[in-house]
């Protein structure tokens, strides 16, 4: 039989030698080696944040039109005796060329007449001119046979008085004396009517002559010249055809220069605006200042045929007004602008003209001002992460701050605060998104020259990728 009291101490023994040598080992174990943790370093596209030449854009979209356009009417009738061999539609017409001509005969026969009535008129005038001076002569001889007959009358009565001669002798002086009175006295009266039948007789010259000028001008109209070099539109005459007055011809469209009815959105045109010459400090008070303020805009207009690639189907406009009304519709305002020589430079099969009716774009610029601009794809929920460099300036870790955009553009933003010139803003999305992440920087010098000529408004070749390392280096 074992002994109870043996067992009782043997065990706890055993158990306080086992707890020894577990403190030994444990004691005797070398001390852990403690290891600092933190977040991996990531790689990151990074741009040097600057102040840039930028150019608000808009793009704006309308039709064609000629700048001049000439419905010809008839302001005669008649029947046509001659039409141009190109006046048809799309025919092209110079300067000065005869388009068309109604039968004159009618027209010449009434010139005719009206010259023939001018030269009768002057005739008579100049008749009337030599009576004039024929009475004139006749009023002074008149007058000397008149001072002669008084002299000769107080001689006889004289000599009457002296009882020489009979009484009889002195009436027949006075009879002859009266009668040249008389004499003078009609001549009078007929050289002053002569002033009257010659203003009545200018009268019917200038009366003569207005329907002269009338019939000429009436025989002028007979011809339809071309006031400009054009290309012919609709033609809705014949040769041999009779046309009454007002009738519509032919259209003529002018060739030196070209409009588009550009519509823009509305909420594209305040930004056109911003920094333009106009003052805030004067107000706007009639329509011709409201047009000295639109030239003083001084937007850039780059038209372009829609469909058209490539910089070939490219012309520089310029914008001359701004529509009176917005389209309530769209919500559109129509800006028209004014290209010249829509036919210069053509190139049959590369370079088009630009005619009527065609689909354009026009990409609007405003004069360059400076912004920090900043790519589309760097802003977060209106934040941007920054690589900051440490105290040292080896390492950068990640700063997430908030921004104020003040314009999108495109793929561009422009921002007033936020961000310094010169600090250098990530451009690509980093995971995880946390305030001190490490980063190790992949500069992208040919992004910010992509985004510097994207600012100005300048277009160049496609940057390079970012796995190109011969266009980037590592930071």
């Amino acid at each position: 039989m074992k002994n109870p009291f043996k067992k009782a101490i043997v065990l706890p023994a055993t158990v306080l030698a086992a707890l020894a040598a577990v403190l030994v080992a444990v004691k005797s174990r070398p001390g852990l080696e403690h290891e600092s943790l933190q977040y991996p370093m990531r790689s990151v596209e990074v741009i040097n944040a600057r102040d840039l030449p930028f150019r608000s854009r808009a793009m704006a979209y309308g039709h064609v039109e000629p700048s001049v356009l000439l419905r010809a009417k008839t302001e005669v009738s008649g029947k046509v005796s001659y039409v141009h061999p190109a006046l048809k539609k799309g025919g092209a017409l110079a300067k000065g060329t005869v388009a068309l001509r109604i039968e004159p005969t009618t027209f010449e026969l009434s010139l005719e007449q009206s010259k023939a009535a001018l030269a009768g008129n002057k005739s008579n005038l100049a008749q009337l001119q030599v009576e004039q001076r024929s009475t004139r002569r006749s009023l002074a001889t008149a007058k000397e046979n008149l001072a002669i007959g008084e002299t000769e009358l107080e001689r006889v009565t004289s000599i009457w008085k002296r009882g020489a001669i009979a009484r009889s002798a002195v009436d027949a002086e006075e009879q002859k004396v009266l009668q040249l009175r008389q004499q003078i006295e009609d001549l009078e009266g007929k050289l002053a009517g002569y002033t009257s039948r010659k203003a009545a007789s200018k009268a019917q010259i200038d009366q003569s002559k207005s329907k002269l000028a009338q019939s000429e001008d009436t025989l002028d109209r007979t011809e339809i010249r071309l006031p400009f070099d054009a290309r012919i539109g609709v033609v809705n005459v014949e040769k041999g055809e009779f046309v009454s007055v007002g009738a519509v011809m032919f259209e003529a469209l002018g060739t030196t220069a070209v409009e588009i009815e550009a519509q823009l959105p509305t909420r594209h045109f305040r930004p056109l605006l911003l920094g333009s010459e106009a003052r805030a400090d004067m107000p706007i008070q009639s329509s011709s200042e409201f047009t000295d303020a639109l030239s003083s805009i001084e937007l850039e207009a780059r038209v372009r045929l829609v469909g058209v690639e490539g910089n070939t189907g490219q012309w520089e406009g310029k914008l001359i007004r701004i529509s009176e009304s917005i389209d309530p519709t769209r919500d559109t305002i129509g800006l028209v602008v004014a290209v010249d020589g829509p036919y210069a430079g053509v190139v049959p099969g590369e370079r088009p003209p630009l005619l009527k009716g065609m689909y354009a774009s026009v990409e609007f610029l405003a004069p360059p001002r400076e912004r920090l601009v900043l790519p589309r794809k760097a802003i977060h929920e209106g934040r941007v992460y920054v690589a900051v460099p440490d105290q040292h300036g080896d390492e950068y870790h990640l700063e997430i701050r908030a921004v104020d955009v003040v314009q999108r553009q495109g793929a561009m933003v422009v921002i007033s605060e936020g961000v310094q010139p010169g600090e250098r803003v990530v451009v690509t999305d980093v995971i995880p998104v946390v305030e001190g992440l490490p980063l190790r920087l992949v500069e992208m010098p040919e992004y910010e020259v992509q985004l510097a000529a994207d600012a100005a408004g300048v277009p160049t070749r496609p940057r390079a990728s970012a796995a190109d390392p011969a266009a980037e280096g590592v930071r």
